[in-house]
């Protein structure tokens, strides 16, 4: 009998708040303050970064890690430009510290969301 405390991956962990996914063109996505994109094709990476840390900012979140490995450098740096572009969303940007990825990973410091303008004005 499963523990209703289990998460659907099996794992033991205690499930997320339901309104805690973001969809982007390709899947369904966890919002949490980290994003992992070893698991993404490099050409979607630019449009699920982009769409999460929109999710991650309409939610709330104000400091995000993004994984992209180490590797030659080539997915940081695309992740890196495109973090340059979101001026709107992105605060500030830098290399983890070691113990959580080092320049393996990106923390992104989000923007307040802003409250909605009054209706009819």
């Amino acid at each position: 009998m499963a523990d209703d405390n289990e998460d659907e991956g099996g794992l033991g962990g205690p499930k997320d708040p339901p309104a805690q996914m973001a969809s982007t063109r390709f899947t369904r996505v966890r919002v949490d303050d980290e994003l992992d994109l070893h698991a993404f094709a490099p050409r979607d990476v630019p449009s699920v970064v982009e769409e999460y840390l929109r999710a991650c900012r309409e939610r709330g979140l104000r400091l995000v890690r993004v994984v992209h490995g180490r590797g030659r450098g080539v997915q940081r740096a695309e992740v890196r430009r495109l973090l340059r572009s979101m001026t709107a969303d992105v605060e500030s940007f830098a290399d983890a510290p070691p113990a959580s990825g080092g320049w393996g990973a990106t923390v992104v410091s989000l923007r307040p969301a802003e409250a909605e303008p009054p209706a009819g004005g």
